[in-house]
């Protein structure tokens, strides 16, 4: 059995990890609320760039190119971006980013696409790198509170990347936030942009042909110089930028939010180990107690 001394050291050894994971608890609680905040700031830009974008798709001239919007026949390679954190201590808020790119490289190699990686977060490049995975580019160093540069960075990557015809798909691989309790691992494909995303509701297939019932809602609102194309050109980019800036802000809030639990339930952990070491140590001092009782009197009953 161990001492009253090896117990007492255990417990303050536990005591200062609970002092330890309870301030990071209030730090991710704290990042969370300017993650939450950023988050809703974020939504009406997105929301009227959306609109915009529907406006100039409806004004466009159906024949008009453009690189971000072409769908290639045959998929040769793919590129998958996965978001994760630069550090740890958050559950399994990493692996199960990981696992879900994973899950979407396996599928594609079954396909005979080849796939390769580009990394957001230093966790989740550290484990590409471990278990040797084709990464063709990282971005570290911004995960707990991106900036719209950061987003940029990435975007103009791969975006040139698919324009040059290196990639012919790109997916984002991201953890939602939905609340502080939950987090969804999300699978989008990021590039080529989804039509059904610009074109005007009934028209998804780009050739101007709206649907009657459709035909309020695809009705020109504002007037574009030089044209509509121009504007369509310069919006898109624009929305691959918004998407994975939202993807990273959505992933920095879901990261402090499990930060936040994970760190919760180590402190309530770590008060549990308290309860039992100090029950322990109780029990260890009344045995001690006990048998020097019983030393005391078996020496007076020699003495007699």
């Amino acid at each position: 059995m161990a001492s009253q001394r090896d117990i007492k050291r255990r417990i303050d050894s536990v005591r200062n990890t609970r002092k330890i994971t309870r301030a990071m608890e209030l730090v991710a609680s704290a990042k969370l609320r300017r993650a939450q905040d950023r988050i809703e700031a974020l939504r009406p830009y997105a929301e009227n760039m959306r609109e915009l974008m529907v406006q100039a798709a409806g004004q466009s001239d159906a024949t008009a190119s453009f690189p971000l919007l072409e769908k290639r026949d045959e998929v040769k390679k793919a590129a998958i971006v996965t978001i994760t954190g630069d550090r740890g201590l958050a559950g399994a808020f990493n692996v199960n980013i990981l696992r879900a790119g994973f899950g979407a490289d396996a599928q594609m190699q079954e396909t005979g696409t080849d796939v390769i990686y580009v990394g957001v977060g230093k966790k989740g490049s550290g484990t590409l790198r471990f278990r040797r995975k084709p990464i063709d580019r990282t971005f570290e160093g911004f995960s707990s509170e991106p900036r719209f540069s950061d987003a940029e960075a990435v975007a103009d990557y791969v975006s040139e990347a698919y324009t040059n015809g290196e990639v012919d798909r790109v997916l984002l691989v991201y953890n939602a936030f939905k609340s502080v309790m939950q987090q969804e691992v999300t699978v989008e494909q990021l590039l080529p942009i989804e039509r059904a995303i610009v074109w005007p509701p009934g028209d998804v297939d780009g050739d101007g042909d709206v649907d009657e019932d459709d035909a309020a809602a695809a009705r020109p609102l504002v007037l574009f110089e030089p044209s509509a194309e121009e504007v369509l050109r310069d919006l898109l980019p624009t929305y691959v930028n918004t998407t994975i800036f939202r993807a990273l802000l959505e992933s920095a809030a879901a990261e402090h939010a499990a930060r936040r639990s994970a760190m919760r339930n180590a402190s309530d952990n770590a008060g549990g180990l308290i309860s039992d070491l100090t029950l322990k140590m109780n029990r260890a001092r009344q045995a001690a107690i006990t048998q020097e009782i019983l030393e005391v009197v078996a020496g007076a009953d020699a003495l007699q």
